[in-house]
């Protein structure tokens, strides 16, 4: 078997610089969460970033002696705003003085306190954010510039800053892994694809249900997973609900195809969200517990979505969907979106609120005369 030498050689010629760029990045990924730093490189000069959310107290006192006392701690606006800082955007506040407990708090705790001393975040250090948003990790980590030549960081994985734009391309390469039929009560006959692409290689599933007519607009139905409510029934969202509609929905309609996409907790990942309910209990709504911890109202991306529905020959859509920001995605992708059908799910005493905060802070089309009524008939009952 003869193997070319150069195939996972280094090489900064054009054939290889992306493939060089996605495997860096994909290391750093790994590297995050593991609790160890990384080194992020651009023309104004090195970061090393340590992820405060994968590091323990003795990983967060290595990197401070390390960086003799020169790190900050790196915050995103939406966890400036939640500190006070309304008009801040991503900032750096100085970490001499931190622990891992204070800096904990800081990061992502309720209640802490907010006349502190920042500057604004450097180019470099959100782009440390960005790679902990891949790794599904708070968007809060340890910085401390790297002076050139200093060999203190030089065992860890690097990353340029390039790198991550140059991955995006990455994330429409999406292939068929799989295609074979699953009946599934109540639906008959049904096909499940399994796409592998995208940064790590997740895979993405479609589930094709009757067969659905590509050569006009396909019903279709792009569903992020939820752990909690679709397997586990939570009654704290209507996800279960939507899934399941969504997939009855497609048959009605003849046929179509439900994309499922593995984003938990809106693109955060399972450890977040799990951390954003412990929020939810003590009285805050959902945008409000993720921007506590960092993140925006939505952090999902409909890229692999895209590439599916290419991979299925399918560039015209019916939505079945509450969310526009599904319908923007698709059409900035060059995907036609015929029509919306919203996807609705039981109302109950647990996910009011929820469904509330879906319609009058993230704009979803949901009916707030019908979530009004509820509210009175629940509260009556």
């Amino acid at each position: 078997m003869n193997v070319s030498p150069h195939l996972w050689a280094p090489n900064k010629s054009a054939d290889y610089q992306f493939d060089d760029s996605a495997m860096r990045l994909e290391r750093a990924v790994s590297e995050f969460r593991y609790g160890r730093p990384i080194v992020l490189s651009g023309p104004e000069g090195s970061v090393a970033a340590l992820a405060l959310d994968a590091a323990s107290p003795s990983d967060f006192e290595r990197f401070a002696r390390a960086a003799g006392g020169q790190h900050a701690l790196y915050l995103s606006r939406h966890r400036a705003a939640r500190l006070g800082l309304s008009n801040a955007d991503d900032i750096a506040i100085p970490a001499r003085d931190m622990d891992f407990a204070s800096a904990s708090a800081l990061a992502y705790a309720r209640d802490s306190a907010t006349q502190i001393e920042w500057k604004p975040a450097t180019s470099l250090m959100r782009t440390a954010g960005e790679v902990a948003g891949l790794a599904l990790l708070l968007p809060a980590m340890m910085c401390v510039e790297v002076p050139r030549h200093a060999r203190t960081f030089a065992a860890c994985a690097e990353v340029d800053h390039l790198d991550l734009p140059k991955s995006r391309r990455m994330a429409r390469n999406f292939e068929v892994v799989v295609r074979t039929p699953v009946p599934l009560r109540d639906l008959g006959d049904c096909e499940f694809v399994v796409f592998r692409g995208g940064v790590a290689q997740k895979d993405q599933v479609a589930i094709v249900v009757g067969q659905p007519d590509t050569s006009g607009p396909v019903p279709v139905r792009i569903h992020s997973s939820c752990l909690t409510g679709d397997l586990c029934g939570s009654l704290k969202c209507d996800c279960g609900d939507q899934l399941r509609n969504g997939l009855s929905s497609l048959k009605e309609q003849g046929g179509g195809v439900l994309l499922y996409l593995d984003q938990e907790g809106r693109g955060t990942g399972i450890g977040a969200k799990m951390r954003a309910y412990g929020y939810q209990h003590e009285g805050l709504d959902t945008i409000d517990a993720d921007a506590e911890l960092g993140f925006g109202p939505d952090e999902r991306r409909y890229d692999a979505a895209v590439a599916m529905l290419g991979g299925l020959g399918i560039g015209a859509v019916n939505l079945l969907t509450n969310n526009p920001t599904k319908v923007a995605a698709l059409l900035a992708a060059g995907i036609a979106v015929n029509g919306r059908t919203s996807v609705t799910g039981r109302i109950t005493p647990d996910n009011l609120e929820y469904l509330r905060t879906k319609t009058l802070r993230a704009g979803h089309a949901l009916d707030i005369d019908l979530l009004t009524r509820a509210a009175t008939e629940l509260s009556d009952g």
